[in-house]
């Protein structure tokens, strides 16, 4: 990364692009028929916030990716979740900066970050019904574990409760 792009929490002061970051994706999303995120949890981005697991990719000075991390999923993970990954929730692209592949520098932020915290795993859904994603994130070297629906709980974000998702990890190598 140079000076220039930097992964860095979000703040506050971010919340009115992040939401339209959020917009901008439902809105690709439905032109490019693909499975439809059913509004966004304003709450759960600013939980996100305050406890410091959102981050925001900046390029120059603008974001051009958002990502939040949690260490534990049991609503999503069930009798998998052990305290030993990283999940990843919550990546949005800005439309600006499509194609650079920017799910790389996450990837390499999460190898790092769960290193630091003696993690083995780092882990994610995406819709089990969306195989261009599940691929995508499979050439980054993630596996389809199984796929599972989420649960209609209020300790999920609005946008990610009853949904069909395909369950992707991926091995933390050693250094």
């Amino acid at each position: 990364m140079s000076e220039r792009t930097k992964i860095i929490n979000t703040t506050h002061d971010d919340l009115e692009t992040i939401y339209g970051l959020f917009e901008s994706a439902i809105a690709y999303q439905q032109k490019n028929t693909y499975p439809v995120w059913k509004g966004y949890d304003k709450g759960a981005l600013i939980k996100d916030i305050e406890e410091g697991n959102q981050y925001k990719i900046i390029m120059g000075k603008r974001i051009a990716m958002l990502f939040s991390v949690c260490y534990s999923d049991p609503l999503i993970w069930g009798e998998r979740e052990n305290g030993d990954a990283l999940y990843l929730h919550r990546i949005v692209v800005n439309p600006n900066f499509k194609g650079n592949k920017l799910f790389a520098m996450v990837l390499a932020w999460s190898i790092f970050h769960g290193r630091l915290n003696n993690l083995s795993l780092i882990r994610m859904d995406t819709w089990a019904d969306n195989p261009i994603m599940i691929n995508y994130y499979k050439s980054f070297g993630f596996r389809y574990v199984d796929q599972c629906t989420t649960p209609d709980s209020e300790d999920l974000a609005l946008q990610n409760r009853n949904l069909k998702v395909a369950l992707l990890e991926y091995p933390i190598p050693n250094e």
